[in-house]
């Protein structure tokens, strides 16, 4: 923990080696090797067809200049190679514009479901943009990346609350085994633990702290009261409610983000109404 900046973690306006390799994978996997599986054409020519359109409409180059066979046809796998030298050494947004190539290529020509693995990839691998559309969206925005950073930045001082959020940040971004409860658990620790720190009260619930800043930092009742429920929906004396699971709620990336961004934010506007 701690190691790795809030960009990083989420994975904004970069893709690490892991992220780079599963998705020339998906592109092998759930293209290209399904193009020839599901051909009707005879050996390779639907991956023929593809790999042309992909060499003259995505790397925009002279047909004539194609790799060939000796039988004339399209030589795909000096064309896959050429694919690949590009891949691993192109910026990171040049294979996104890639991988959004090659989905709405799916959707217009071959349909493969690859928009699926691919979003799906980027899901485990906590990456802030998936395929939407057949379009690469950003899905965690930047006022979000910073509303986070400046709550960790910012209570550097307060070690308690840094760890809750650096805590948080972990569990949403564990690309091995993430935990999206326990990743909400820590958001509103960590409120609960500045608002202690703020009232000067170390055995105040969240609710009763959020009581005295209502009045002395003069914020609005019903903010107050939003972030009690928040508080009632995630923890009770025991931690977070086994009704979570009792009720077959499953918590997803997007809940336990909400979350952080929600606290961080709540965080960074007490701090400025000190």
């Amino acid at each position: 923990m701690a190691k790795k900046s809030v960009r990083q973690s989420l994975q904004i306006e970069s893709i690490d080696k892991v992220l780079e390799t599963k998705l020339w994978n998906n592109f092998l996997n759930y293209f290209l090797d399904k193009i020839y599986n599901n051909t009707n054409y005879g050996i390779n020519s639907k991956q023929q067809k593809i790999c042309k359109i992909i060499w003259c409409d995505f790397f925009e180059q002279r047909s004539d200049e194609i790799p060939l066979l000796t039988s004339g046809t399209v030589h795909v796998s000096s064309v896959i190679k050429y694919i690949k030298d590009w891949f691993f050494n192109s910026n990171w947004y040049e294979k996104y514009d890639f991988m959004e190539y090659i989905s709405f290529l799916d959707y217009t020509d071959v349909n493969t479901n690859f928009t699926e693995s691919c979003n799906s990839t980027l899901e485990r691998e906590s990456a802030g943009y998936r395929i939407v559309e057949h379009k690469i969206i950003q899905i965690t925005s930047e006022e979000e990346i910073l509303a986070i950073e400046d709550a960790i930045n910012s209570s550097i001082s307060m070690k308690s609350v840094e760890t809750h959020l650096r805590t948080a940040l972990e569990y949403l971004s564990s690309r091995e085994n993430p935990d999206y409860r326990n990743s909400i658990k820590e958001s509103i620790s960590a409120v609960e633990s500045f608002c202690k720190i703020l009232t000067g009260d170390s055995t105040a619930t969240l609710g009763k702290a959020l009581n005295k800043i209502e009045k002395s930092h003069k914020i609005h009742g019903a903010l107050r009261s939003a972030f009690t429920a928040l508080y009632g929906y995630t923890s009770d004396s025991g931690g977070i409610r086994h009704s979570l699971l009792e009720d077959n709620i499953e918590v997803s990336m997007e809940d336990a983000k909400f979350m952080l961004v929600s606290c961080s934010a709540f965080i960074n506007y007490l701090k400025a109404k000190e």
